[in-house]
């Protein structure tokens, strides 16, 4: 774990979705999975995991040139397999929850910033009734460069009138972290480890985030 001495308490969080909030990607690896079997090809869940985590276009183009397809079958195939997966074989990882309600008992905001689309992260939020925690949420068809562009953190650090100084970011991947390091803000990554980034806090669960907020809390 590596962080930086705290200037003060983190009131504000902008979450990342898939991979982050929700553990996704085992779901979006055995719909991609079916994908090819329906098209007579295959390839290793744990592979295909790999691929999607870096973006589903990346994992798209990357199946169609190993599995000679074409990128437009292999998306069709799989949004109709994904589009069947329920939101309980997506829970939210463990110890999520109960960082957004402390945020949301300090007065703060959870915020979403999100590659996915907004029905999507709505579905997930509304299945596992976390609505009311969040505050606003930036998705696909808002338009905003991707991450690691901070455009869309700086919109939310305007729009909702956030200190930077109490907002954090949280992702799993390292364009979370560059995005948030970007936009001036204190960065923690979720999971293993980055390739290249170094965040602000590495956690590998979130029990470890809640202790860290609380931990900051109790200091003033």
């Amino acid at each position: 774990m590596h962080n930086r001495m705290r200037a003060t308490i983190f009131r504000n969080i902008i979450w990342d979705v898939d991979g982050t909030l929700f553990d996704t990607y085992p779901a979006i690896a055995r719909a991609f999975q079916a994908a090819l079997n329906d098209l007579e090809k295959d390839a290793s869940l744990e592979w295909i995991e790999v691929l999607a985590k870096i973006s589903l276009s990346y994992c798209v183009t990357t199946l169609a040139n190993q599995c000679q397809l074409k990128e437009e079958d292999i998306e069709q195939a799989f949004g109709e397999h994904y589009h069947r997966t329920s939101p309980e074989k997506q829970p939210p990882f463990p110890g999520v929850i109960t960082v957004c309600e402390y945020i949301c008992t300090l007065g703060g905001k959870n915020l979403i910033v999100t590659h996915r689309g907004r029905e999507g992260t709505n579905g997930l939020l509304t299945a596992n009734n976390m609505s009311h925690f969040f505050t606003g949420c930036l998705a696909r068809e808002d338009g905003y460069p991707r991450k690691p562009h901070p455009a869309a953190f700086e919109a939310m650090l305007k729009t909702h009138n956030l200190q930077r100084e109490e907002t954090m970011a949280v992702g799993d991947r390292d364009i979370d972290v560059l995005a948030g390091q970007a936009a001036g803000i204190f960065t923690c990554l979720f999971g293993l480890k980055a390739d290249e980034v170094v965040a602000h806090l590495t956690i590998k669960s979130f029990d470890e985030l809640y202790r860290y907020l609380v931990s900051g809390s109790n200091n003033f």
